[in-house]
């Protein structure tokens, strides 16, 4: 239903907006049902998830709680296995991969094809899933699956040529947050089986279970090469990243714990892909086209900024402070979230939210955390959102949501100002010189993207060439990107192989060359492609 229709039945009926209630067609325990059915295989006799190990789903290990962040409905059990039944995955998947490698090309094809044919008849469960699993609305969630499986389908479609005479690596491990665990991380999992090597997965701990499980289940009916494992980060990382088995990395997380791995990495001559946090900085100077800036402003704040591309510090010249303001202002005043399966009674589609809870109440306490020390340190709060009781489920858990905040002028020694929020929190910063600007851009020595909005085509120019972003956006934001355009970063924000397009293939096969140097950003070097 049209949200114009919505507003109409709210009009004439006052009432309806506080009757809220979780629409019947996405009942937690309905669906529940409906996964089981589905992938009976990768249940235990007594209801419990599985992990999928050796080819078989097997190894329930000792159970971890998981909620929703939507309003803490339990979810089922995380199964956390140890790191011996880790490394037996790990060996396993790297045996397996040395068969798979001679399977041709075409019939590689076919069966990725087949998972991805099984995911499209069942992208409405996928969808439902990602609702309740890490709190996205429909159309994000739609999103999520929709890319992953037209993207993949796309390297099917280009994946000969891409490969030419590159042979796989062997055995790839995947370790990745749980804001996109379908078009970024099984994505990723489904070009490196195409590309012939096999392929092992951490479960997000935060969110991703049952999606993740429904698509590794059917990529295991295709007969492809893939392995689910759950389990402590620390533990399994010992298995998945060290293990003498693992002839690849791809990694999404933060600075700390992707600095480590990339060490590791160097001294094992290991290619390895890790995405790490920035901040995307969006910088304003001699500009004056504000209803366009007013649509990216609102872009930005897909899935409550729960993106490693979000923009969450504006640099803006001072005499534009004012018109600046009055445009965001506009724009975050106009947000709605709320509970992504919750809607008034009357109506049977899922609300048409911009954001729903961050991934947990913890980190909702976090980012509050942050905020206080700021302001009791100097910044000023330009704007703090508030709930909207009709929006959320009457008496439902809410600790894990989290209005969208503004800040100005956060001082260098609070957190704020060094690390990305990861929720619906910007900053902003006044400066009266073109060098201000810049240097408040890059301050993070690094990022994945980056903006600039100038009327001043040759100056503008001149700005991007100066900051340390992989992707400059001029008059317009930078995301990841689909298909052949690249992806990296620079500085902190990323270590290793880029990807994306062409060079996520080159990332995860040998080099037809003894000399190839890779596109990335090594220890050794940066190599940056023509094309970002």
């Amino acid at each position: 239903m049209k949200s114009e229709a919505k507003s109409e039945i709210a009009a004439a009926h006052p009432k309806a907006e506080a009757e809220v209630r979780i629409l019947p067609a996405l009942g937690w325990e309905k669906l529940l049902a409906q996964t089981r059915a589905l992938v009976p295989e990768a249940f235990s006799s007594d209801r419990r998830i599985l992990n999928l190990i050796g080819g078989d789903w097997q190894e329930p290990g000792y159970e971890r709680p998981y909620k929703t962040p939507n309003d803490s409905t339990m979810l089922g059990a995380l199964p956390f296995i140890s790191y011996e039944v880790a490394r037996n995955a790990v060996e396993f998947a790297a045996k397996e991969q040395s068969t798979w490698a001679q399977v041709d090309l075409d019939e590689r094809k076919r069966r990725v094809q087949e998972c991805l044919n099984a995911m499209k008849q069942n992208r409405i469960l996928l969808i439902s899933l990602l609702m309740w699993e890490i709190g996205k609305p429909f159309k994000i969630a739609e999103a999520d699956v929709d890319r992953c499986i037209s993207g993949v389908e796309w390297y099917v479609e280009k994946i000969e040529q891409m490969l030419g005479r590159r042979q796989p690596l062997g055995m790839v491990s995947n370790i990745a947050s749980w804001n996109y665990p379908l078009s970024a991380l099984f994505h990723a999992v489904l070009v490196q089986v195409l590309a012939g090597n096999s392929a092992i997965i951490k479960i997000p701990t935060d969110g991703g279970l049952y999606a993740l499980t429904i698509s590794a289940a059917f990529a295991r009916r295709a007969g492809l090469p893939i392995s689910l494992v759950s389990g402590p980060g620390g533990d399994l990382s010992r298995a998945l990243v060290s293990d003498p088995a693992v002839s690849c990395l791809s990694f999404i997380g933060g600075k700390e714990t992707g600095n480590a791995i990339a060490e590791r990495m160097e001294m094992r001559g290991v290619p390895y892909m890790l995405e790490m946090e920035g901040i995307n900085a969006y910088g304003v100077w001699e500009f004056s086209n504000w209803p366009e800036l007013e649509k990216q402003i609102k872009k930005g704040f897909e899935y409550g900024k729960q993106r490693c591309t979000a923009y969450v510090r504006f640099v803006v010249q001072r005499k534009l402070f004012p018109r600046f303001l009055d445009t965001y202002l506009k724009v975050v005043k106009s947000l709605r979230f709320g509970h992504p399966a919750a809607a008034p009674a009357g109506i049977d589609d899922p609300p048409s939210f911009d954001f729903g809870p961050l991934i947990s109440a913890g980190k909702a306490a976090e980012l509050r955390a942050d905020i206080n020390e700021a302001v009791q340190r100097g910044a000023t709060c330009l704007f703090e959102g508030q709930f909207d009781d009709n929006c959320f489920v009457p008496g439902q858990e809410r600790s894990a949501y989290f209005a969208p905040v503004a800040l100005l002028d956060i001082p260098r020694h609070c957190t704020l100002y060094h690390l990305e929020p990861f929720g619906p929190v910007d900053s902003f910063l006044v400066v009266d010189r073109l060098d201000e600007l810049i240097h408040e851009m890059n301050v993070s020595n690094g990022s994945l993207v980056s903006s600039i909005a100038c009327d001043d085509t040759s100056l503008v120019t001149k700005i991007a060439a100066q900051l340390r972003s992989y992707k400059v956006g001029i008059n317009t934001v930078r995301s990841r990107g689909d298909r052949d355009e690249t992806f990296g970063g620079l500085g902190q924000s990323w270590k290793g192989c880029f990807v994306g397009g062409r060079l996520l293939v080159e990332a995860v096969t040998k080099p037809e060359l003894p000399d190839e140097q890779l596109y990335g950003n090594f220890n050794a070097y940066t190599r940056l492609p023509d094309q970002r």
